[in-house]
């Protein structure tokens, strides 16, 4: 049976224990996949802070009594207090400070040492047992000067330090409590027609709330009456209001702005949207990136050259240049101490911690960390191009009268006769009459010829809309328009024909297309600033997929590909060593997704759980890849800053810590190298803090 650590499931035993890295009780396998909420990585830190915390203040005042009994101190400071046997007095305080105050550093080194994982808290126990065991020699085995007061203010300023630290680390982390907290605790339930509040953990699909203005939505479900705007920021990052009517999806834990909404429940517990992005979230903070295998291997050699440099320097000033017993440990046990690799095992996963809440907050879900490292090395960028650079919906392209009509008119026709029809193709029509604010006139007579198109009458005159096989059956010639169009006409656009009921020839032509996302043109624009080259893979003709790449500056592109055909197109941009990110709608692009070296499923909405996409985004908006890619460069910059100041500090510090500067009068006692070894730590946590403030410009 194998066990594992909730907060780091890399951790895996054969036996029950605790996690070497946090003091997590390890947990059956089995039961983790059976955890369902997620692991509170905030209340644990809270908890080992408050520990910390609370260990420090207690034998703090040990601590200051061993200071004022101590030989040293008293001669420094010009004043004398002692009593017989104060070397047993200084036993028993100096025991309760390194035993018990010591007890979390020796428990996880226990850990690290059954795991033959060699780290920290395996240094700290070492350099508390080493000066403890020294103190007791020189106390009852041989005379000498013990080194009490050293290995007491050691353990409180290692205490010290790690309660700063967790403060410190309870900043980066969060994520999953923020998220938890977007949920209400009670809900306005219908029933028999009554409000009635419950919990919100007692709903069930099928049941219908009441949502007033201003409050938060409790779970996912569909407007069955009312409208309203609802600000989604919190799940898409998008911070203008979106307009709900009836029909409409809301998600868990948006606020309800202006408007009363009865919703009924379509999904709760674990298939909400809130659930899937917590689990993506959590997901992603316990992958690693390939960044991380390498400073867990300079931890592991850095903890053995501690031990190596800590007896070495041992040696030396023992017998080699003799400055004494007391003056050879204290060097040692400092080795240890400031070699303490702590830092660099906070370096990297602050940084990941953080870059995955930074993404969530802009509607950026990180299902993989190595996906993102990978993003800032990009060479291609592939899209799919309907519903990705297109909106995968018609819009008006173009208006072409015939002589003596004018684009509005035409448009003001066809747009007053569409106002009856349903088709998606009329919408297109109605709406960009409505942007272009064209008065519509009432609509009598309204007739429908079903795959043709429709007829109706306006001030006493009947039109006719439609398709060329309409137009030839009611006799009107469309020959002068299809010349101006051929263009149009080989691209495969769709066309809306306009004629007024009994008249030879046609008033003109509406010319529509799937409409190019403008977001699409910025986010191609500035992944050429990057130096990345942008692809195309669709399965329209070449005629259509010409025309889109033409208009958008794309490098390259793939006209009639099959969906099964795409992770072809992939290995072929990868074949010279490419690296390559696919951006697709995480469905039919799945193989490609998968294939590429960065797998971006695009416009998720609440539907996050694809799995086929490493970075998940909710919105359909292009310009987040160019976000990804910048905060891939951002995180790896803070990565190999974090990574210079971990290791750099080790390289200067512990030769000063072995005595290399004795000879110029500087020394470092061990109570200064815990300070400045926790010191470190904490700095990595707050370089990693600034990604917070990071503004993706795209």
């Amino acid at each position: 049976m194998k066990y594992t650590c909730p907060m780091h499931p890399e951790v895996s035993k054969n036996e029950p224990g605790k996690c070497p890295k946090c003091g997590m009780d390890l947990v059956m396998a089995h039961e983790m996949t059976k955890m369902e909420e997620p692991v509170d990585h905030t209340a644990h830190h809270a908890q080992m802070g408050h520990n910390f915390k609370t260990l420090f203040f207690q034998t703090l005042p040990v601590t200051l009594l061993i200071l004022l009994l101590s030989p040293n101190i008293q001669r420094w400071f010009g004043f004398t207090f002692t009593f017989a046997r104060v070397d047993v007095a200084l036993f028993v305080l100096g025991s309760i400070v390194a035993l018990y105050g010591g007890r979390p550093f020796f428990s996880a080194a226990v850990e690290e040492i059954k795991n033959r994982n060699f780290g920290m808290m395996t240094l700290v126990s070492l350099a508390v047992l080493s000066g403890y065991s020294f103190s007791v020699a020189a106390t009852f085995l041989f005379p000498g000067e013990s080194l009490w007061w050293e290995i007491s203010t050691l353990v409180s300023a290692f205490l010290f330090g790690h309660w700063m630290e967790m403060r410190a680390v309870m900043g980066t982390t969060g994520a999953l409590q923020e998220l938890a907290k977007l949920i209400p605790p009670t809900a306005n339930k219908l029933v028999e027609g009554k409000e009635v509040q419950v919990q919100t953990s007692e709903l069930v699909k099928g049941d219908k709330v009441i949502i007033k203005p201003g409050e938060k939505v409790p779970v996912d479900g569909k407007i069955i009456e009312g409208e309203s705007s609802v600000n989604e920021a919190m799940i898409t990052g998008e911070s203008k209001p979106v307009f709900k009517k009836m029909g409409d999806e809301v998600v868990g834990g948006t606020i309800n702005n202006d408007g009363a909404l009865t919703v009924e429940i379509t999904k709760v517990g674990a298939e909400s949207a809130l659930a899937q992005i917590t689990n993506l979230i959590k997901q992603a903070q316990t992958t690693k990136p390939s960044v991380q295998r390498l400073a867990d291997k300079a931890a592991n050699v850095l903890t053995l050259t501690a031990i190596t440099v800590g007896t070495g320097t041992f040696l030396y000033w023992s017998l080699i240049d003799p400055q004494g017993a007391i003056f050879a440990a204290t060097l040692a046990i400092t080795v240890i101490v400031i070699a303490c690799p702590h830092a660099l095992g906070l370096a990297i996963p602050t940084v990941t911690t953080i870059t995955t809440q930074v993404a969530a907050r802009v509607g950026i879900l990180i299902k993989d960390i190595k996906a993102l490292e990978i993003s800032r090395r990009l060479n291609w960028v592939v899209f799919d191009k309907t519903g990705t650079l297109t909106k995968g919906e018609f819009g008006v392209d173009k208006i072409i009268p015939t002589a003596g009509q004018t684009p509005d008119e035409v448009l003001r026709v066809a747009a007053s006769v569409d106002t009856l029809s349903q088709h998606s193709i009329a919408k297109a029509v109605v709406e960009e009459a409505t942007t272009k604010k064209i008065g519509l006139s009432k609509v009598e007579g309204f007739n429908s010829f079903p795959g043709r198109g429709v007829e109706g009458k306006i001030d006493g005159t009947k039109y006719l809309l439609g398709n060329e096989a309409l137009m030839k059956e009611k006799e009107i010639k469309l020959d002068e328009l299809k010349n101006q169009i051929a263009a149009e006409i080989n691209e495969g656009k769709s066309f809306i024909w306009v004629a007024e009921d009994g008249k030879t020839e046609a008033l003109g032509v509406i010319v529509l297309s799937d409409v190019i996302r403008e977001e699409s043109r910025q986010a191609i624009a500035k992944l050429h600033e990057m130096k990345i080259k942008v692809a195309m893979i669709t399965g329209d003709n070449e005629s259509i997929a010409k025309s889109v790449a033409h208009e958008l500056s794309i490098d390259t592109y793939f006209a009639g590909v099959l969906p099964g055909d795409k992770v072809n197109k992939i290995k072929e941009l990868q074949k010279d060593g490419s690296i390559v990110a696919m951006v697709g709608d995480g469905v039919n692009d799945a193989p490609a997704l998968t294939q590429a070296n960065v797998g971006i499923a695009i416009g998720a909405g609440t539907d996050v759980a694809v799995e086929a996409g490493q970075i998940i985004l909710i919105k359909n908006n292009p310009l987040d890849i160019v976000k990804i890619i910048e905060l891939s460069r951002k995180t790896n910059t803070k990565m190999k800053q974090n990574l210079a100041w971990a290791a750099g500090y080790n390289i200067l510090a512990i030769p000063i810590a072995a005595g290399v500067l004795y000879r110029y009068g500087i020394l470092l006692r061990p109570e200064w190298g815990a300070l400045l070894m926790s010191a470190s730590s904490v700095i990595v946590v707050f370089n990693a803090l600034t990604l917070k403030r990071v503004k993706l410009v795209a």
